[in-house]
């Protein structure tokens, strides 16, 4: 199953959950009760937040996806240079020497949303995902910033 599947399988699970805790709390906040309306009202706040949060990662991949498909249009993608073991694993050391060239190109340009997104791309290869989507979310807020505004 590839992640995108993934995603959007996980996606609407989170869908139908949201809808059965929107029915329940209507159902806890018609018993007219207290302690029924306050669980009534937190299965409406436990749902808004995780849509919240699925809204905020497809923006994030849409994001990230619009800046490599232009980063590509310009030939800087990323190449895989890193070393694999037999298994077809990335080679830690390989890894790791990637990322200390692409952590040195990033301080040395630290306007330029191109070296932050390949940085984020080394520190997934490095395993940290984390600071791989804190570069990646740099790079866009970077990239957003140097668009030229469109005159209305």
């Amino acid at each position: 199953m590839t992640s995108r599947t993934g995603f959007f399988l996980l996606s609407g699970v989170l869908f139908l959950v949201a809808l059965v805790c929107v029915g329940e709390g209507v159902q806890l906040i018609a018993t007219g009760k207290p302690l029924g309306i306050g669980i009534g009202i937190c299965a409406f706040v436990i749902p808004a937040i995780g849509v919240w949060f699925l809204r905020q990662t497809i923006r994030f991949g849409r994001a990230s996806e619009r800046l490599a498909r232009e980063l590509e249009a310009e030939g800087g993608l990323p190449v895989d240079e890193l070393g694999r073991t037999k298994g077809g694993r990335i080679d830690r050391a390989s890894a790791d020497a990637v990322f200390a060239r692409r952590k040195a190109e990033a301080e040395a340009s630290p306007g330029d949303w191109r070296v932050f997104f390949r940085l984020a791309v080394a520190y997934a290869d490095a395993g940290d995902v984390p600071r791989a989507r804190k570069a990646m979310q740099h790079a866009i807020k970077l990239h957003s910033a140097s668009a030229p505004v469109a005159a209305g």
